[in-house]
């Protein structure tokens, strides 16, 4: 009877392993189409969702080539909770780099928008091996103040240290990422 029981509970072990296992291996992204939903921080960090073909979501850092933090980095690190990676922003900051805001001076709106191609490497965890790349859009929209007295006295305040009264910032795309 000791033996039966005992053969009952490798062959459920067995099994709960072979179904814990084809459940990991299901797991392992196909690649795919993605889409990515990123808000940028104060500094080099941000927040992140990426669906498709990859379903997750983590913080981002911008970085330099090295690795290391840069808010004006050309790459970016994207720590997601199965695994990270990074994407090379450089072709996407070359293309936006001298955006110049649409400027409402009635209202003190302003509002630019850019896209640009961030390639995809050095994956680890769950995203090891990944290559692809995305097509990414920035858009930022912003009310500037007005002067408050002076010479300027009710005209848009759209000076670098002004604060801003309201904004608002995404990072949204698409593209097809593999693993290698």
């Amino acid at each position: 009877m000791r033996i039966v029981k005992a053969m009952l509970g490798v062959a459920m072990l067995g099994s709960l392993l072979f179904v814990g296992s084809a459940a990991f291996a299901a797991s392992t992204p196909a690649g795919g189409a993605v889409k990515v939903f990123a808000r940028p921080g104060m500094g080099a960090g941000g927040t992140i969702v990426i669906t498709g073909a990859i379903g997750d979501y983590g913080k981002t850092l911008s970085i330099d080539k090295n690795g290391k933090t840069d808010p004006n980095g050309k790459y970016v690190k994207i720590t997601l909770k199965q695994g990270s990676f990074e994407g090379n922003s450089t072709a996407l900051n070359a293309k936006t780099r001298h955006l110049a805001p649409a400027i409402n001076k009635t209202t003190c709106s302003a509002s630019l928008s850019g896209t640009g191609p961030v390639s995809l490497f050095n994956g680890a965890g769950l995203y090891k091996g990944i290559s692809g790349t995305v097509r990414i859009t920035e858009t930022f929209a912003f009310i500037a103040p007005r002067f408050t007295s002076g010479q300027h006295k009710g005209q848009c305040n759209f000076s670098n240290n002004a604060p801003v009264l309201s904004q608002y910032s995404s990072i949204t795309g698409s593209g097809n990422v593999k693993f290698s």
